[in-house]
Protein backbone atom coordinates (compact mmCIF):
# COMPACT_ATOMS: atom_id res chain seq x y z
CA UNK A 1 0.00 0.00 0.00
CA UNK A 2 2.73 2.79 0.83
CA UNK A 3 4.49 1.77 -2.43
CA UNK A 4 1.16 2.48 -4.26
CA UNK A 5 0.70 5.52 -2.24
CA UNK A 6 4.42 6.51 -2.89
CA UNK A 7 4.16 6.05 -6.91
CA UNK A 8 0.78 8.17 -6.62
CA UNK A 9 2.83 10.72 -4.97
CA UNK A 10 5.44 10.90 -7.81
CA UNK A 11 2.54 11.18 -10.36
CA UNK A 12 1.24 13.68 -9.19
CA UNK A 13 4.87 15.82 -8.41
CA UNK A 14 5.44 15.11 -12.13
CA UNK A 15 2.16 16.06 -13.38
CA UNK A 16 2.21 19.32 -11.62
CA UNK A 17 5.62 19.98 -12.54
CA UNK A 18 4.97 19.37 -15.88
CA UNK A 19 2.09 22.28 -15.75
CA UNK A 20 4.40 24.55 -14.11
CA UNK A 21 6.61 24.36 -16.92
CA UNK A 22 3.85 24.71 -19.46
CA UNK A 23 2.83 28.23 -17.18
CA UNK A 24 6.39 29.18 -17.09
CA UNK A 25 6.46 29.49 -21.15
CA UNK A 26 7.75 26.02 -22.33
CA UNK A 27 6.26 24.71 -25.48
CA UNK A 28 3.43 21.95 -24.77
CA UNK A 29 4.42 19.96 -26.70
CA UNK A 30 8.00 19.13 -25.45
CA UNK A 31 6.10 18.83 -21.75
CA UNK A 32 4.33 16.34 -23.08
CA UNK A 33 6.63 14.64 -24.95
CA UNK A 34 8.84 13.93 -21.82
CA UNK A 35 5.94 13.17 -19.42
CA UNK A 36 4.23 11.05 -21.88
CA UNK A 37 4.03 8.21 -19.90
CA UNK A 38 2.71 10.12 -16.64
CA UNK A 39 0.18 12.14 -18.28
CA UNK A 40 -1.37 9.22 -20.43
CA UNK A 41 -2.17 7.44 -17.32
CA UNK A 42 -3.86 10.47 -15.49
CA UNK A 43 -6.77 9.96 -13.92
CA UNK A 44 -9.86 13.29 -13.66
CA UNK A 45 -9.34 13.13 -9.90
CA UNK A 46 -5.41 13.73 -9.87
CA UNK A 47 -5.91 16.52 -12.78
CA UNK A 48 -8.60 18.39 -10.29
CA UNK A 49 -6.71 17.93 -7.22
CA UNK A 50 -3.20 19.42 -9.02
CA UNK A 51 -4.79 22.47 -10.65
CA UNK A 52 -6.60 22.78 -6.76
CA UNK A 53 -2.94 22.71 -5.34
CA UNK A 54 -1.49 25.24 -8.07
CA UNK A 55 -4.88 27.28 -7.18
CA UNK A 56 -3.48 27.15 -3.36
CA UNK A 57 0.14 27.71 -3.90
CA UNK A 58 -0.69 30.92 -5.47
CA UNK A 59 -0.75 30.37 -9.09
CA UNK A 60 -3.60 32.95 -10.38
CA UNK A 61 -6.79 31.97 -11.21
CA UNK A 62 -6.72 33.51 -14.40
CA UNK A 63 -3.43 32.00 -15.63
CA UNK A 64 -5.27 28.41 -15.17
CA UNK A 65 -8.16 29.61 -16.52
CA UNK A 66 -6.91 31.16 -19.73
CA UNK A 67 -4.41 27.84 -20.31
CA UNK A 68 -6.99 25.44 -18.80
CA UNK A 69 -7.68 24.25 -22.79
CA UNK A 70 -4.01 23.16 -22.74
CA UNK A 71 -4.35 21.26 -19.76
CA UNK A 72 -6.74 19.04 -20.82
CA UNK A 73 -4.97 18.91 -24.43
CA UNK A 74 -2.14 17.52 -22.19
CA UNK A 75 -4.23 14.76 -20.58
CA UNK A 76 -6.43 14.39 -23.52
CA UNK A 77 -5.25 10.95 -24.75
CA UNK A 78 -5.54 9.52 -20.88
CA UNK A 79 -8.91 11.60 -20.52
CA UNK A 80 -10.30 9.66 -23.59
CA UNK A 81 -10.03 6.18 -22.03
CA UNK A 82 -12.08 7.02 -18.77
CA UNK A 83 -15.64 5.64 -19.25
CA UNK A 84 -18.37 8.00 -17.58
CA UNK A 85 -20.34 5.84 -14.43
CA UNK A 86 -23.94 5.26 -16.13
CA UNK A 87 -26.81 7.12 -14.15
CA UNK A 88 -30.18 7.02 -13.80
CA UNK A 89 -32.51 10.00 -15.29
CA UNK A 90 -33.64 12.42 -12.71
CA UNK A 91 -29.65 12.53 -11.47
CA UNK A 92 -27.98 15.72 -11.63
CA UNK A 93 -25.24 14.62 -13.34
CA UNK A 94 -27.48 12.62 -15.77
CA UNK A 95 -29.56 15.59 -16.89
CA UNK A 96 -26.40 17.93 -17.18
CA UNK A 97 -25.39 15.41 -19.66
CA UNK A 98 -28.17 15.07 -21.61
CA UNK A 99 -28.00 19.03 -21.76
CA UNK A 100 -24.42 18.49 -22.84
CA UNK A 101 -25.71 16.04 -25.92
CA UNK A 102 -28.86 18.48 -26.73
CA UNK A 103 -26.81 21.80 -27.09
CA UNK A 104 -24.65 20.70 -29.58
CA UNK A 105 -27.09 19.96 -32.03
CA UNK A 106 -27.88 23.59 -31.31
CA UNK A 107 -24.43 24.21 -31.75
CA UNK A 108 -24.45 22.31 -35.32
CA UNK A 109 -27.44 23.87 -36.24
CA UNK A 110 -26.86 27.65 -35.47
CA UNK A 111 -23.42 27.01 -37.48
CA UNK A 112 -25.26 25.70 -40.74
CA UNK A 113 -27.75 28.52 -40.20
CA UNK A 114 -24.05 31.20 -40.39
CA UNK A 115 -23.40 29.42 -43.51
CA UNK A 116 -26.61 30.11 -44.99
CA UNK A 117 -25.77 33.73 -44.27
CA UNK A 118 -23.06 34.38 -46.11
CA UNK A 119 -24.80 33.81 -49.08
CA UNK A 120 -29.12 34.24 -48.61
CA UNK A 121 -29.24 37.47 -46.04
CA UNK A 122 -33.15 36.92 -46.16
CA UNK A 123 -35.14 38.08 -43.28
CA UNK A 124 -36.39 34.68 -42.81
CA UNK A 125 -32.57 33.69 -42.44
CA UNK A 126 -31.46 36.38 -40.17
CA UNK A 127 -34.84 35.76 -37.90
CA UNK A 128 -33.58 31.94 -37.96
CA UNK A 129 -30.05 32.67 -36.98
CA UNK A 130 -31.62 35.09 -34.05
CA UNK A 131 -33.95 32.00 -32.76
CA UNK A 132 -30.77 29.89 -32.57
CA UNK A 133 -28.94 32.41 -30.66
CA UNK A 134 -31.87 32.62 -28.22
CA UNK A 135 -32.11 28.79 -28.15
CA UNK A 136 -28.10 28.44 -27.82
CA UNK A 137 -28.44 31.45 -24.29
CA UNK A 138 -30.87 28.75 -22.76
CA UNK A 139 -28.08 26.46 -21.92
CA UNK A 140 -27.61 29.48 -19.35
CA UNK A 141 -29.54 27.38 -17.00
CA UNK A 142 -26.88 24.80 -17.26
CA UNK A 143 -24.27 27.16 -15.78
CA UNK A 144 -26.49 28.69 -13.41
CA UNK A 145 -27.15 25.03 -11.88
CA UNK A 146 -23.41 24.35 -11.92
CA UNK A 147 -22.16 27.84 -10.33
CA UNK A 148 -25.09 27.76 -7.54
CA UNK A 149 -25.25 24.24 -6.90
CA UNK A 150 -22.67 21.98 -7.92
CA UNK A 151 -19.74 24.26 -7.37
CA UNK A 152 -21.28 24.85 -3.95
CA UNK A 153 -21.58 21.38 -2.53
CA UNK A 154 -17.89 20.70 -4.34
CA UNK A 155 -16.85 23.72 -1.58
CA UNK A 156 -18.43 22.16 0.74
CA UNK A 157 -15.64 19.50 0.54
CA UNK A 158 -13.12 21.69 0.17
CA UNK A 159 -12.62 21.62 -3.46
CA UNK A 160 -12.98 25.00 -5.06
CA UNK A 161 -10.92 24.83 -7.98
CA UNK A 162 -13.82 24.21 -10.59
CA UNK A 163 -15.24 26.98 -9.31
CA UNK A 164 -12.70 29.39 -9.48
CA UNK A 165 -11.83 28.53 -13.18
CA UNK A 166 -15.38 27.13 -15.30
CA UNK A 167 -16.82 30.11 -13.82
CA UNK A 168 -15.35 32.64 -15.18
CA UNK A 169 -15.28 30.51 -18.67
CA UNK A 170 -18.81 30.40 -18.27
CA UNK A 171 -18.97 33.98 -18.21
CA UNK A 172 -17.08 34.70 -21.27
CA UNK A 173 -19.34 32.50 -23.17
CA UNK A 174 -22.18 34.69 -21.46
CA UNK A 175 -20.47 37.63 -23.00
CA UNK A 176 -20.27 35.74 -27.03
CA UNK A 177 -24.04 34.94 -26.83
CA UNK A 178 -24.44 39.09 -25.79
CA UNK A 179 -22.90 40.08 -28.23
CA UNK A 180 -23.86 38.09 -30.71
CA UNK A 181 -27.57 38.60 -30.38
CA UNK A 182 -26.14 42.53 -30.19
CA UNK A 183 -24.99 41.77 -33.72
CA UNK A 184 -27.67 40.63 -35.33
CA UNK A 185 -30.14 42.71 -33.53
CA UNK A 186 -28.14 45.86 -34.72
CA UNK A 187 -29.39 46.05 -38.39
CA UNK A 188 -26.17 45.59 -40.22
CA UNK A 189 -25.79 42.22 -40.19
CA UNK A 190 -26.42 41.66 -43.61
CA UNK A 191 -22.95 43.75 -44.63
CA UNK A 192 -20.11 41.37 -45.20
CA UNK A 193 -18.43 42.75 -41.98
CA UNK A 194 -21.17 41.80 -39.72
CA UNK A 195 -20.94 38.55 -41.13
CA UNK A 196 -17.26 37.99 -40.71
CA UNK A 197 -17.97 38.89 -37.02
CA UNK A 198 -20.49 36.86 -36.34
CA UNK A 199 -18.42 34.29 -37.80
CA UNK A 200 -15.75 34.64 -35.64
CA UNK A 201 -17.96 35.44 -32.19
CA UNK A 202 -19.11 31.85 -32.84
CA UNK A 203 -16.25 29.68 -33.20
CA UNK A 204 -14.81 31.34 -30.43
CA UNK A 205 -17.88 30.66 -28.30
CA UNK A 206 -18.41 26.91 -29.61
CA UNK A 207 -14.48 26.47 -29.24
CA UNK A 208 -15.26 27.31 -25.67
CA UNK A 209 -18.74 25.46 -25.14
CA UNK A 210 -17.42 21.85 -26.60
CA UNK A 211 -14.26 22.51 -24.79
CA UNK A 212 -15.94 23.18 -21.20
CA UNK A 213 -18.62 19.78 -22.01
CA UNK A 214 -15.43 18.17 -22.63
CA UNK A 215 -14.15 19.09 -19.14
CA UNK A 216 -17.45 18.35 -18.05
CA UNK A 217 -17.88 14.82 -18.89
CA UNK A 218 -14.25 14.10 -18.52
CA UNK A 219 -13.26 15.65 -15.54
CA UNK A 220 -15.94 17.45 -13.29
CA UNK A 221 -18.81 14.96 -13.23
CA UNK A 222 -15.86 11.71 -12.41
CA UNK A 223 -14.61 14.03 -9.96
CA UNK A 224 -17.92 15.07 -8.49
CA UNK A 225 -19.35 11.28 -8.15
CA UNK A 226 -16.17 10.72 -6.33
CA UNK A 227 -16.51 13.86 -3.74
CA UNK A 228 -19.91 14.11 -2.83
CA UNK A 229 -22.15 11.62 -1.07
CA UNK A 230 -25.44 10.68 -2.09
CA UNK A 231 -27.34 13.08 0.01
CA UNK A 232 -25.28 16.15 -1.10
CA UNK A 233 -26.86 14.74 -4.92
CA UNK A 234 -30.07 14.53 -3.59
CA UNK A 235 -30.23 17.68 -1.97
CA UNK A 236 -28.97 19.51 -4.97
CA UNK A 237 -32.17 17.52 -7.11
CA UNK A 238 -34.69 19.16 -4.15
CA UNK A 239 -33.12 22.77 -5.73
CA UNK A 240 -32.92 22.10 -9.47
CA UNK A 241 -36.07 23.60 -10.36
CA UNK A 242 -35.22 26.96 -8.97
CA UNK A 243 -32.88 27.46 -11.72
CA UNK A 244 -34.17 25.48 -14.62
CA UNK A 245 -33.20 23.02 -16.97
CA UNK A 246 -31.86 23.51 -20.57
CA UNK A 247 -33.98 21.83 -23.28
CA UNK A 248 -34.92 18.84 -21.30
CA UNK A 249 -37.33 17.57 -18.71
CA UNK A 250 -35.93 15.92 -15.88
CA UNK A 251 -36.76 12.47 -15.54
CA UNK A 252 -38.00 10.88 -12.50
CA UNK A 253 -36.08 7.57 -12.10
CA UNK A 254 -34.15 8.84 -9.79
CA UNK A 255 -34.12 9.09 -6.41
CA UNK A 256 -36.20 6.70 -4.94
CA UNK A 257 -38.60 8.51 -2.92
CA UNK A 258 -37.95 6.06 0.10
CA UNK A 259 -34.23 7.62 -0.53
CA UNK A 260 -34.72 10.99 -0.92
CA UNK A 261 -37.45 11.04 2.20
CA UNK A 262 -34.07 10.52 4.34
CA UNK A 263 -32.43 13.51 3.23
CA UNK A 264 -35.01 16.01 2.32
CA UNK A 265 -38.16 14.50 3.80
CA UNK A 266 -41.03 16.44 4.97
CA UNK A 267 -39.66 15.57 8.37
CA UNK A 268 -36.94 17.30 8.32
CA UNK A 269 -38.76 20.51 7.06
CA UNK A 270 -41.94 19.91 9.70
CA UNK A 271 -39.32 19.93 12.53
CA UNK A 272 -38.26 23.13 10.90
CA UNK A 273 -41.83 24.40 10.58
CA UNK A 274 -41.55 23.79 14.32
CA UNK A 275 -38.76 25.52 15.45
CA UNK A 276 -39.97 28.57 13.64
CA UNK A 277 -43.69 28.75 15.00
CA UNK A 278 -42.75 28.69 18.54
CA UNK A 279 -44.35 31.22 20.16
CA UNK A 280 -41.02 32.00 22.40
CA UNK A 281 -40.74 35.85 22.60
CA UNK A 282 -37.25 37.61 22.02
CA UNK A 283 -36.27 40.73 23.17
CA UNK A 284 -35.27 42.92 21.04
CA UNK A 285 -33.83 46.70 20.73
CA UNK A 286 -37.53 48.07 20.65
CA UNK A 287 -39.65 45.13 21.93
CA UNK A 288 -40.44 41.67 21.59
CA UNK A 289 -41.39 38.82 18.90
CA UNK A 290 -41.24 34.98 18.48
CA UNK A 291 -39.10 33.33 15.62
CA UNK A 292 -42.36 32.98 13.68
CA UNK A 293 -43.51 36.76 13.58
CA UNK A 294 -39.74 37.20 12.47
CA UNK A 295 -39.66 35.03 9.81
CA UNK A 296 -42.38 36.43 8.99
CA UNK A 297 -41.06 40.49 8.71
CA UNK A 298 -38.15 39.18 6.85
CA UNK A 299 -40.13 37.51 4.06
CA UNK A 300 -42.51 40.31 3.66
CA UNK A 301 -39.57 43.27 3.02
CA UNK A 302 -39.69 44.48 -0.35
CA UNK A 303 -36.58 43.85 -0.47
CA UNK A 304 -33.65 39.99 -1.13
CA UNK A 305 -31.28 40.29 1.97
CA UNK A 306 -28.47 38.24 2.87
CA UNK A 307 -26.26 38.21 5.90
CA UNK A 308 -22.42 36.86 5.71
CA UNK A 309 -21.19 36.56 9.12
CA UNK A 310 -17.72 37.67 10.30
CA UNK A 311 -15.67 34.95 8.72
CA UNK A 312 -17.29 35.99 5.42
CA UNK A 313 -19.58 32.32 5.48
CA UNK A 314 -23.26 33.11 4.20
CA UNK A 315 -25.66 32.36 7.17
CA UNK A 316 -28.54 33.70 6.42
CA UNK A 317 -31.39 35.26 2.72
CA UNK A 318 -34.85 36.33 2.88
CA UNK A 319 -36.73 34.12 0.97
CA UNK A 320 -39.05 36.62 -0.31
CA UNK A 321 -42.23 36.10 -3.10
CA UNK A 322 -40.43 37.41 -6.29
CA UNK A 323 -36.45 37.31 -5.62
CA UNK A 324 -34.37 39.65 -7.82
CA UNK A 325 -31.01 36.72 -7.72
CA UNK A 326 -32.59 33.21 -7.39
CA UNK A 327 -31.31 31.85 -4.52
CA UNK A 328 -31.12 27.98 -2.73
CA UNK A 329 -30.14 26.32 0.32
CA UNK A 330 -26.58 25.60 -1.17
CA UNK A 331 -25.54 29.09 -0.74
CA UNK A 332 -25.65 28.39 3.25
CA UNK A 333 -22.32 27.75 4.25
CA UNK A 334 -20.26 28.83 1.09
CA UNK A 335 -18.20 31.72 1.58
CA UNK A 336 -18.81 35.04 -0.28
CA UNK A 337 -15.72 35.62 -2.21
CA UNK A 338 -17.39 31.63 -4.53
CA UNK A 339 -20.42 33.04 -4.61
CA UNK A 340 -19.49 35.78 -7.29
CA UNK A 341 -17.92 35.42 -10.87
CA UNK A 342 -14.41 35.64 -10.46
CA UNK A 343 -14.23 38.55 -12.26
CA UNK A 344 -16.13 39.87 -9.29
CA UNK A 345 -14.50 38.80 -6.77
CA UNK A 346 -12.15 41.62 -6.19
CA UNK A 347 -14.78 43.59 -5.64
CA UNK A 348 -16.26 41.43 -3.13
CA UNK A 349 -13.05 41.51 -0.99
CA UNK A 350 -12.13 44.90 -1.33
CA UNK A 351 -15.66 45.68 0.27
CA UNK A 352 -15.37 42.65 3.22
CA UNK A 353 -11.94 43.58 3.76
CA UNK A 354 -13.07 48.00 4.06
CA UNK A 355 -15.76 46.81 6.25
CA UNK A 356 -13.37 44.26 8.32
CA UNK A 357 -11.44 47.73 9.15
CA UNK A 358 -13.77 50.01 9.73
CA UNK A 359 -12.65 52.24 6.80
CA UNK A 360 -15.94 51.52 5.00
CA UNK A 361 -19.70 51.28 6.34
CA UNK A 362 -21.61 51.35 3.16
CA UNK A 363 -21.60 50.60 -0.59
CA UNK A 364 -23.90 50.37 -3.14
CA UNK A 365 -24.41 49.46 -6.80
CA UNK A 366 -27.09 50.12 -9.20
CA UNK A 367 -27.29 47.63 -12.67
CA UNK A 368 -30.13 47.52 -15.42
CA UNK A 369 -31.30 43.57 -15.38
CA UNK A 370 -33.60 42.66 -18.16
CA UNK A 371 -36.33 45.43 -18.14
CA UNK A 372 -35.44 45.95 -14.02
CA UNK A 373 -33.46 48.46 -12.66
CA UNK A 374 -31.51 47.14 -9.46
CA UNK A 375 -30.77 48.73 -6.60
CA UNK A 376 -28.18 46.74 -4.66
CA UNK A 377 -26.70 48.15 -1.22
CA UNK A 378 -24.04 46.41 1.42
CA UNK A 379 -23.91 47.54 5.27
CA UNK A 380 -20.95 46.69 7.88
CA UNK A 381 -22.29 45.35 11.11
CA UNK A 382 -20.71 46.28 14.19
CA UNK A 383 -22.06 44.69 17.74
CA UNK A 384 -21.78 47.50 20.31
CA UNK A 385 -18.29 47.13 21.27
CA UNK A 386 -17.39 48.59 17.76
CA UNK A 387 -16.60 44.36 16.42
CA UNK A 388 -16.86 43.12 13.00
CA UNK A 389 -19.77 41.46 12.66
CA UNK A 390 -20.24 40.91 9.01
CA UNK A 391 -22.17 42.62 6.02
CA UNK A 392 -25.91 42.68 5.32
CA UNK A 393 -26.77 42.85 1.38
CA UNK A 394 -30.07 44.50 0.40
CA UNK A 395 -31.26 44.32 -3.16
CA UNK A 396 -34.98 46.01 -4.46
CA UNK A 397 -36.04 46.51 -7.94
CA UNK A 398 -36.29 50.34 -8.02
CA UNK A 399 -38.39 49.87 -11.67
CA UNK A 400 -41.46 50.76 -10.18
CA UNK A 401 -40.54 53.46 -7.64
CA UNK A 402 -38.61 55.43 -10.20
CA UNK A 403 -41.32 55.95 -12.51
CA UNK A 404 -43.71 57.44 -9.43
CA UNK A 405 -44.62 61.47 -9.99
CA UNK A 406 -46.60 63.91 -8.04
CA UNK A 407 -48.19 62.29 -5.07
CA UNK A 408 -51.01 59.50 -4.03
CA UNK A 409 -53.36 60.42 -0.96
CA UNK A 410 -55.85 58.36 -1.55
CA UNK A 411 -56.49 53.99 -1.46
CA UNK A 412 -57.22 52.57 -4.83
CA UNK A 413 -60.86 50.88 -4.54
Amino acid sequence: MSEYINNASQRKDKIKNALKRIHGGESYESVKQEFADVLSTATPQEISDIEQTLIAEGLPVEDIQYLCDVHVAMFRESLDQQTSPEMMPGHPVYTFRAENELVALVLNETKQTLRKLADDKSQGIVEKLKGNLVKLKEFDAHYLRKENLLFSYLEKVDFSGPSSVMWGIHDDIRKGWKAMLAEVGSGSVRSKESVEKLNHLFAEGENAMREMIYKEERILFPTALERLAEEDWIAMHAQEEKFGFSYVTRGNDWPKKETESIYTSDLLKEKKEERINTMTQFPLTTGDLSISQINMLLTHLPVDITYVDENDTVLYFSETPERIFKRTAAIIGRKVQNCHPPQSMDKVQKIVDDFRAGTRDTAEFWIQMNDMFIHIRYFALHDANGAYKGTLEVSQDLTHLRGLEGEKRLLDD
